[in-house]
C-alpha cells in the first residue's frame, strides 16, 4: 500500500526516523483540502515516545479542520537543520514523512495534558504555560496522527 523509499542507500532506519520526529518540533502536516487540492500547512508537534503518535494543537475551525473531519488521512513531513561540511556549497540533511490517520483527542483533561507536554518541547516557563492553557484551553482543538507507515532519508542537494 506504502511506497518504500527508492534509493535504498538514504533509507533512514525505523529508530532513526523516530529520534528525528523527537527531535524536531515543526513539519508540514498535508490533508485533502478543499475540492480534492493538497493542503499542506506548517505547524509544530509533540512525538509521544509511549504511544508513538504525533500530537498537534489547533483552532476548532477552519480550512484544515474541515479538511480532517471529511477525510482523516495525512502526511506529516518534518527535515533536520542539515549540516553544511567545510568546502562544500551544500547541505545534508534527513526528513521523515509519516503516513497515517488524524485522531481528535475528544477528551479535554488528556488534551491539556498533551497541550502541556507539546509547551515544554518550546519553553520550561511553568507560569507561561498555565497561563496559556487556563486562558486557551478551551478554545483549543488537540489532535493525534497515528502513524501507519513512516519513512525517511538523508538527503544531499548537490
Amino acid at each position: 500500500m506504502f511506497r518504500e523509499v527508492t534509493r535504498v542507500r538514504q533509507k533512514l532506519e525505523k529508530d532513526e526516523c523516530v529520534r528525528l520526529l523527537g527531535e524536531s518540533r515543526r513539519g508540514v502536516l498535508s490533508v485533502i483540502g478543499d475540492d480534492g487540492y493538497p493542503y499542506g500547512v506548517p505547524l509544530n508537534h509533540w512525538y509521544c515516545p509511549e504511544d508513538g503518535k504525533l500530537y498537534f494543537h489547533s483552532g476548532k475551525t477552519g480550512h484544515k479542520i474541515d479538511a480532517i473531519r471529511a477525510c482523516d488521512k495525512a502526511s506529516y513531513c518534518v527535515m533536520g537543520d542539515g549540516v553544511r561540511n567545510p568546502g562544500e556549497w551544500w547541505l545534508t540533511f534527513r526528513s521523515v514523512i509519516v503516513f497515517g490517520r488524524i485522531e481528535i483527542v475528544a477528551d479535554h483533561e488528556r488534551a491539556m495534558e498533551i497541550s502541556r507536554s507539546l509547551s515544554y518541547a518550546f519553553t520550561s516557563d511553568e507560569d507561561y504555560i498555565r497561563h496559556e492553557i487556563e486562558n486557551s484551553g478551551p478554545a483549543v482543538l488537540v489532535f493525534a496522527l497515528v502513524p501507519e507507515h513512516i519513512t525517511g532519508k538523508t538527503v544531499r542537494e548537490k
